[in-house]
């Protein structure tokens, strides 16, 4: 199972769109798992994660993950305002597959 991180700034966002993204996945059958967790936690919580997403106001961050991340081998991409804005968790399980996929 494909263990995604979403991050914001206090949590609460990126908290509602993880139970999105895993009501989405149960539905779809994906095996991914999605937590969600503020910003400043950020470097207690990447070890053993697959794939990193920034809520899409907080992509000034972008640089600062990304270097984090790469010492975990974590991949790191900003979620789609489309998607997070609208709490799209079917978007977001396909944003997930797509970036863990490589596309």
């Amino acid at each position: 199972m494909a263990k995604v991180l979403l991050v914001c700034g206090s949590g609460a966002s990126s908290g509602f769109m993880a139970a999105a993204g895993r009501k989405a996945a149960k539905k779809a059958n994906a095996d991914l798992e999605f937590k969600a967790r503020s910003d400043s936690e950020l470097g207690d919580f990447l070890q053993g994660v697959d794939l990193l997403l920034i809520a899409p106001h907080l992509k000034y961050m972008l640089h600062d993950a990304q270097e984090e991340a790469d010492q975990y081998g974590v991949k790191v991409a900003i979620i789609p305002q489309k998607v997070y804005g609208a709490l799209d968790g079917k978007g977001l399980v396909g944003f997930a597959a797509d970036e863990l996929a490589g596309k």
